[in-house]
């Protein structure tokens, strides 16, 4: 993570000519809300005018975004040939992301699978019956790195993707991320949780090849 000042700003980890790669800092935006918080496309836009000495508007689109709090990896096209084909293994599950978190508590087991029935309620995700009218299926599969005094490290590899779904599956089993306030923590904060997207790794949309990235999680 890079620090301007005392301040963290983004890292572009990767580019090429057609997709981006950039850590977010936690406590950013992916993409601008219209009311100046600092946001990643923003910051990379401006990056690649400023890089390439780009005239006019700059084309980059984010594959996936990242909830303010949460540090990590976003994956940007920067062509719409590359939008289209990353969109395609996105919606394949072909994009393969793993997480790093801290939660609180000693987890009983050093690796286990968490299923859970999500709903997208407003500004959060609400854990609810297989049966309930809009309830769809989370999955992630998780394995212990360490296990602190009061609390354990983890990796996560999710299954699906839904809304906050590592938030909420941890915090429905009495284990909150570190600082999650919004799903059971302990004394937290907006800006920043103890959940990073750390590795990315897909088919790269034009040359084919298979592309890797990483990042260390800031906590």
């Amino acid at each position: 993570m890079k620090l301007f000042g005392n301040e963290p700003v983004p890292d572009i980890v990767f580019c090429d000519n057609h997709l981006l790669i950039a850590a977010k800092p936690s406590g950013w935006l992916t993409q601008p809300n219209g009311e100046g918080c600092p946001d990643l496309e923003s910051f990379a836009k401006d990056w690649v005018k400023k890089e390439f000495h780009k005239p006019g508007a700059v084309f980059l689109h984010c594959i996936h975004r990242l909830d303010k709090p949460v540090f990590g990896l976003v994956c940007f096209a920067k062509t719409s040939k590359a939008l289209s084909r990353l969109n395609e293994l996105s919606r394949q599950g072909k994009i393969s992301r793993r997480y790093e978190a801290e939660v609180e508590g000693i987890l009983p087991q050093k690796e286990g699978t968490l299923e859970h029935f999500l709903i997208h309620g407003e500004h959060r995700a609400i854990v609810a019956k297989s049966s309930d009218k809009e309830a769809k299926k989370a999955v992630l599969h998780y394995s212990v790195i360490s296990f602190e005094e009061h609390t354990t490290r983890v990796s996560i590899d999710l299954q699906t993707g839904r809304y906050h779904q590592i938030r909420a599956q941890f915090g429905a089993i009495g284990h909150p991320v570190v600082g999650d306030t919004k799903y059971g923590g302990r004394a937290g904060s907006e800006d920043a949780i103890h959940l990073a997207c750390t590795d990315l790794k897909f088919v790269h949309p034009v040359t084919h090849e298979e592309v890797a990235f990483h990042t260390d999680a800031p906590f």
